[in-house]
């Protein structure tokens, strides 16, 4: 047979695996000539350690190309898509009431059904019934010529592209003049467009006339797993699905019939392990099946007789299951001896230590839904070890622990990805971890300190010494007589002399709040440092200071000043230094702004430096010149002002301008 007929048959649905010694086994002898009776008894007590010679012919047939199981098993129908039931109940109305849409938008992850669900959709366009004479519909006959040629890849009016390796104009354009062109063999001339992200710019854009009013017999089909790099105008013009993630309960069972019809006896446990590590995806599971079964040689007349749960575990590389929990239940009571016994043990068994720390950050995931959704543990998608042991660690740690826990897996797994010592770097997570674990929790911490109770608030630490002993037992020195004690000020004194009596720690003092301001320019500058940017301006410019008695202030207020200023600052003074303050209006003269007396001093520096013969004798020379700005760098940055004497504010009366006389000069006898 020619090579290439021979690959067009390999498209093609394989017959039956019994009959003919085509897949395994051979095929019966058959009698021929007077003597068959003869041959057939011999056949029957040839012995099996003697097998008949095959011949020359049959050694040079080819042997049957093996089929994984993602091609073996991929649905043919709506029927089979699993996980999908949204999808195949809107498609099967559609198809039933004749609104089939021009144009489809496949999504999901990678491996839930997105090609498969397109071919059926294109035969089910094209499929014409075992009769002939059918029409479109949700349920294709598989038999007709289209459905053949369909299912073999070869129909002359379904074309399949893949975008990730046509991605210009040109391509689009071969699409674009291929829809002016009737179907040649089919109803409906099909266009499946794979990764459809992948396209350019430019060819999204060349697409869209098309897209949005196609020839009648034209539908195209795309499938993404990057639907947010579609442009918004190419999703308008199609009918979107969401193709999900598959459950691990649906996996489980898809799986098991899978092995029961390949005669394969497996573990219940490892085809659990093979659905979660599937992570939706039924290709990705049925090729870890696949795998699994080819490494246990997992058939009934195996010598190891099935996929075992061990055999699983080692293939994907992950840790034991008990193991995790045993390392998780250590690192919760703070062992740190017996989790680094555990990671050693799971490190010579050929366990990467960043696995290790990820199965604990899955571990640390699944206890903290545990604790936070009902009735979880008794679904049974969770392991067996996950509903009882994994429960008993949810009902004993708090949400906080566990947030805390969760926190420092992650950085763990960054700092063991990054660094050069793997193993090292995973043993430094586990101690942090051990370590965290002791401590009080940070709620009872700030419940105590708020108490009074400080002082009675101590950490444990856990050390293991050298030899295995508790660190405190083993580095104690012995009780020769003269106990040393080790106190507040870092030095070592016996206990009994008459100096060395232990100083106690003093208690740190609670943070106090912003000082209360001494003078008005000191109001005004916390104003603006509190970043209230349009009061500032107004104190500034619009407010005159008529009494500043802490906590009484009276001002006077300008007319572009907003009404409400004295009530704001009023409020701001007491939200921030105590209720006893009040700012009210005034209808006294008062101060001028702190905006005009430093326009003010400004004006006296620029007459005092007019006039300096220095200053007049440059001027005279160059008539033409001006003199600019005149900055003195004694002056208050804020403001412009000369600073303020506090020593003689604090010495003097408090109140200012509360007795004109006080600020009159003294009268002269």
């Amino acid at each position: 047979m020619p090579d290439s007929d021979r690959e067009a048959d390999d498209d093609l649905p394989l017959p039956p695996s019994e009959g003919m010694g085509l897949f395994f086994g051979e095929a019966p002898v058959e009698a021929s000539g007077p003597a068959g009776a003869g041959q057939t008894d011999a056949v029957a007590i040839q012995s099996p350690e003697a097998p008949e010679k095959p011949s020359q012919e049959e050694a040079a047939k080819p042997a049957a190309a093996y089929r994984v199981l993602a091609r073996k098993y991929r649905p043919a129908t709506l029927d089979q898509l699993i996980g999908q039931d949204a999808l195949v109940r809107t498609l099967r109305n559609a198809f039933a009431v004749g609104r089939v849409a021009h144009a489809f938008m496949l999504t999901g992850v990678r491996g839930v059904g997105k090609t498969t669900t397109a071919r059926i959709i294109a035969r089910g366009l094209n499929c014409i019934g075992p009769d002939g004479k059918g029409g479109p519909t949700a349920d294709p006959c598989g038999v007709c010529p289209n459905c053949v040629a369909i299912l073999a890849d070869r129909h002359p009016d379904v074309l399949e592209m893949d975008a990730a390796s046509r991605t210009g104009v040109d391509d689009v354009r071969e699409i674009i003049e291929a829809c002016h062109f009737r179907p040649i063999q089919g109803r409906m001339k099909v266009f499946i467009i794979d990764e459809v992200h992948m396209l350019s710019r430019n060819a999204f854009n060349a697409l869209l006339k098309t897209l949005e009013e196609p020839p009648p017999q034209v539908t195209f089909i795309f499938a993404t797993t990057e639907l947010r790099k579609v442009p918004i105008t190419v999703l308008s013009r199609c009918q979107r699905f969401d193709l999900r993630r598959v459950s691990q309960s649906e996996l489980l069972s898809f799986f098991t019939g899978i092995v029961e019809k390949e005669h394969v006896s497996a573990e219940q446990e490892a085809l659990k392990l093979i659905a979660r590590a599937a992570d939706g995806s039924v290709r990705d599971g049925l090729s870890l099946l696949d795998q699994a079964i080819a490494q246990g040689a997992g058939t009934l007349g195996a010598s190891d007789g099935s996929v075992t749960e061990a055999g699983v575990a080692a293939m994907l590389g992950l840790s034991d299951r008990a193991a995790i929990f045993d390392l998780f239940d250590c690192l919760m009571r703070g062992d740190v001896t017996e989790a680094i016994r555990l990671s050693d043990s799971m490190y010579d068994r050929g366990n990467d230590p960043g696995l290790m720390l990820r199965d604990l950050a899955e571990l640390t995931h699944t206890v903290t839904r545990l604790k936070t959704v009902r009735g979880l543990e008794d679904t049974l998608e969770l392991p067996e070890m996950e509903r009882t042991r994994g429960a008993a660690f949810a009902s004993s740690l708090s949400l906080s622990t566990l947030s805390r826990l969760w926190q420092m897996l992650l950085k763990g797994i960054s700092e063991v990805d990054d660094a050069p010592l793997r193993r090292e770097a995973a043993e430094m997570v586990l101690i942090r971890l051990c370590h965290a674990a002791t401590m009080p929790p940070p709620e009872e911490l700030l419940k105590k300190l708020r108490s009074g109770k400080a002082a009675q608030v101590a950490a444990p630490i856990n050390r293991v010494a050298d030899d295995g002993r508790d660190a405190p037992h083993a580095m104690m020195p012995p009780d020769d007589g003269s106990r040393r004690q080790r106190v507040a000020n870092e030095r070592w004194g016996d206990v009994g002399e008459g100096s060395s009596e232990p100083i106690p720690l003093a208690r740190a003092a609670a943070p106090s709040g912003p000082r209360p301001p001494r003078s008005w320019r000191e109001l005004v500058a916390f104003v603006k440092d509190s970043r209230e940017a349009t009061l500032h301006g107004h104190l500034c410019h619009s407010t005159h200071l008529v009494t500043f008695a802490p906590p009484l202030v009276e001002v006077r207020v300008d007319n572009p000043a907003p009404p409400d200023l004295v009530k704001r600052l009023q409020e701001m003074l007491r939200a921030n230094f105590g209720n006893e303050w009040v700012v009210r209006a005034a209808e006294a003269q008062g101060e001028p702004t702190l905006a005009e007396q430093s326009a003010e001093i400004i004006q006296l520096h620029n007459r005092r430096s007019s006039n300096h013969p220095l200053v007049q004798a440059i001027l005279g020379v160059f008539p033409d010149a001006e003199l600019g700005d005149v900055r003195d760098h004694t002056l208050d940055d804020h403001y412009g002002l000369p600073p303020e004497d506090f020593e003689a504010l604090d010495a003097g009366p408090l109140a200012i301008g509360l007795d004109p006389e006080l600020d009159a000069p003294e009268e002269q006898d």
